[in-house]
Order: structure tokens, then sequence, then C-alpha cells
């Protein structure tokens, strides 16, 4: 089975990532940082959405593009790469891919060509502190249509306009829309160690909620959105773990040090020969992934689960090991290393930790092997 992109899906790879080397170079990903006033980089968000690209996967009749999953993975690869500063996992990953999931007409209809138009930010708000959220643990209730409750944290929560959020009405877990701009809502920024996906703590007081899917469903859609979404993540961490190997690898051909370049010593190929197993690994796990949310295969679960542990773990490893292979000034702000530290660990805690996925792929294997 050949689980390679076609030409055409090459081609856009390739003309994204010059879209991208154009407009998302390092100093543009650092004026983010360096500005706490900056959330995101507006001025991509705009040429993003001018590209097409947060509307890739959604119908043509919704205002999208119509392409289909495939090609928003090759896009996720090159934003990973170029580490953009902007909502677009939060906005397309999440947001979109629950209302083209459970959303009902109109639903799609009204949200799905804002998407697709950059008008709108997205988020989706799960956890409510330390540990991982279950029905019995939820505290955000819906009544009445009106939310209460709080959750922290929200990747993007502070520049998000509409809010996916997991509450319980009458006991039973459900989806919930939520304007973020509307009375009700109380924003508060929360430091993370990657302020170029900022996170927000919401607090919701009577705030209007709308539901998404069918009543009690909210665990279930919410496990389908988070592999849908945990697919398109890995092929960011994938992107983001080519990138980290290949700044590695042009530094150790470059450095000297008692006047052989350090690449010719073994320890150091050694590092890069590891970073490229673990990246390996996490590519074949994420077109295994890419094949099984673009057919909707029923394999998807385990294929979502291998691809987020497997890419987690490959940029996680990579971004480290970059730092280690420049030394000394690999841990200093003027080198752009820390930028893909910092967003491995970021993209390695927004969808649930590598162990709540190993976890889950355990569970799937053990349903599986027993039916």
């Amino acid at each position: 089975m050949n689980f390679d992109f076609s030409d055409d899906q090459k081609f856009l790879k390739s003309e994204a990532r010059k879209f991208l080397d154009a407009n998302c170079g390092a100093g543009k990903v650092r004026a983010v940082l360096d500005d706490e006033r900056k959330a995101y980089d507006q001025a991509l968000w705009r040429a993003v959405a001018g590209q097409g690209w947060l509307g890739a996967a959604i119908p043509e009749e919704h205002g999208g593009l119509g392409l289909g999953h495939l090609e928003l993975c090759v896009i996720a690869e090159e934003l990973g790469r170029a580490v953009a500063a902007i909502p677009f996992a939060s906005t397309v990953y999440f947001l979109a891919e629950a209302v083209m999931l459970a959303g009902d007409e109109a639903q799609k209809a009204e949200i799905l060509p804002k998407i697709a138009a950059g008008e709108l930010i997205g988020a989706l708000a799960t956890s409510e502190g330390p540990g991982v959220l279950t029905p019995g643990s939820m505290k955000t209730t819906v009544s009445s249509g009106k939310l209460n409750g709080v959750k922290i944290p929200v990747t993007d929560g502070d520049i998000a306009d509409l809010c996916l959020v997991i509450a319980k009405e009458n006991g039973q877990p459900g989806l919930y829309l939520v304007d973020l701009n509307a009375a009700g809502v109380t924003r508060e920024a929360v430091k993370t160690l990657d302020p170029t996906r900022d996170a927000a703590r919401l607090t919701f007081k009577d705030a209007p909620a709308r539901r998404l899917g069918p009543a009690g469903e909210g665990f279930a859609l919410l496990e389908q959105v988070l592999d849908r979404a945990a697919i398109l993540l890995s092929f960011e961490q994938c992107g983001g773990a080519d990138k980290c190997l290949e700044m590695a690898k042009a530094y150790a051909l470059e450095r000297y040090a008692f006047g052989r370049v350090i690449a010719s010593y073994q320890a150091i190929k050694h590092k890069l020969a590891d970073m490229y197993v673990k990246n390996e690994l996490a590519r074949s796990n994420s077109y295994y992934g890419a094949w099984a949310l673009n057919t909707n295969a029923a394999e998807m679960p385990i294929a979502a689960s291998a691809a987020r542990i497997a890419a987690s773990e490959a940029f996680w490893f990579a971004s480290k090991e970059n730092i280690q292979t420049h030394g000394g000034i690999g841990f200093t702000w003027e080198m752009d290393c820390h930028l893909y530290y910092r967003r491995s660990r970021q993209l390695s805690l927004v969808a649930g930790a590598p162990r709540v996925w190993k976890e889950r792929l355990v569970s799937h294997l053990e349903r599986r092997n027993a039916a």
C-alpha cells in the first residue's frame, strides 16, 4: 500500500514552504515572542486566510476549498516547520473539525465560512486544572442554555471568538459552542512556555451556550475530535522535528573543534542518527494516521494514538538534541533552537499529554483484540 502524497500534494507542500519562508521567518516568530502585547502574527493570519489554507478541508458549499484532509496534513507539516505564531490548530484542527463532524446544517452554514475566510478564531476548552478530565471530575455545567464554570488552560482562549466547551447538562456531558465576546465570559491570560501560542483562564457565568451534537454524547464526540486533531498535530510535530534535524546537521558541518568539524565525531553522528530514526518513525505513523483520517477508517483511533505518541516523542527529542548539538550557544536567546523546544512542549500537551494517549492506545488495542 502506498501512503505517500500525490504529485499535486507534494507541489502544495513545496509552495507552502516557499510562502512561509517569505512570510514567516524566525524574525516574525520572535516579534510575537518578544512583544507581550502581541498574541499572534495577525499579518500572517490574514495571508494564510488569503491562501485558502483555513478552508482546505472545509467543503466548497461552506466557503472552503474542499481539497481534503491530506492537503491539510501537508499544510500542517509546513506550519510546524516554520513554528508559525498563528491560532491555526485551535481554529482548524479543533473547532472546524468539530463543526464538520457534529454540527447541524445551520451551525455549519454560520461557522465554517467565517473560519475559511479568517474572520473567526476558535478554541477548545476541556481542562479544568491538573489531571485528566472525567465525567465525575468535571465541574462546568450548563442549565437552560447558560454555561457556568472555569476552564484552564485554554490555548488561544485570550484571542478566540468562538470556543468549543465540554460541560455537563443534567449530569450528562455535552459539547457546547460559546461566543467568547458575549456577556458572561471573563478571560485571564496564562503564561506558558511558548508565548507564541497563548493560553487563558476562561470563567463562565451564565454565558449563552449552544449544544453541538446530540445530548449526552460530549465525551464520545470529543474523542473523535481529538483523534482528528492528533493526526493533524502530528504533522506539525514532524515538520518541527525535521527542521530541528536540519539545523543540527547544518551546525555540525560548520562548527570546528580541535581542527575538525564536529559532525566527524561519533557522539554527534549518534545524536543525528537517533533524531533521524525517531523522525522517520513519527512520519510513518503520521502517514498511517493521514490515510485513516482521509478515508474515515475504523482504525482511526489506533492510528491517531500511535501518530500522537510517536510525533510528540520525535519533536521533543529533536528539539532537545538540536540544542545539545549546538553546545553552549544553543541555550542562548539569539539562537532559534529554543523556538522549537518551546513549541515541542506546547504541542505535546495541547490535545492531551502523551501518557494519556498511551493509555488510549492500549485501551483501543485491548478492545480490538477482545473482539
